[in-house]
């Protein structure tokens, strides 16, 4: 089981209602499909704290939609920390014409991938990781985002 503790600064967010069960849906599906138990610190926050993290952290001076900060061993059960911008999320969402809360699962989803050590950045790496994605996707109805159709 995955524990969320979700804090929200960003206040565009609220229009998507319940957001702790959106993430608890989100996390369980991701861990139905890459199996671990523990705890998501999960920022759900504006494009202004992600382009600070992503310049403190990765040293790229860009907003981007999520970041994911896996948790050492000896911080279990805590899986690490995700955080989200919601500007960059709702245009990506808007311009790939999905729904908000659809877009926001599969980033999730994505982050959680990332908190247990999968990536995308090489072929190899992304042909394990994208599975995971849509599989976790499609057992919540949502379809594949990388579709190109």
């Amino acid at each position: 089981m995955i524990n969320v503790d979700l804090i929200v600064e960003e206040g565009g967010w609220d229009a998507l209602g319940d957001l702790e069960a959106l993430s608890r849906r989100a996390f369980a599906a991701g861990s139905s499909v890459a199996p671990a138990e523990g705890t998501v610190s999960l920022l759900l926050t504006d494009d202004a704290v992600l382009r600070q993290l992503n310049k403190d952290f990765r040293g790229i001076d860009k907003a981007t939609d999520v970041l994911s900060f896996p948790a050492l061993e000896m911080d279990r059960p805590l899986l690490g920390d995700i955080a989200v911008g919601y500007g960059i999320c709702a245009r990506d969402a808007a311009a790939q014409a999905k729904t908000l809360p659809d877009h926001l699962t599969h980033l999730l989803i994505h982050g959680y991938l990332h908190l247990l050590g999968h990536d995308h950045m090489q072929p190899d790496e992304a042909a394990i990781m994208e599975p995971l994605e849509i599989a976790a996707l499609a057992s919540l109805g949502i379809a594949n985002p990388y579709d190109s159709d």
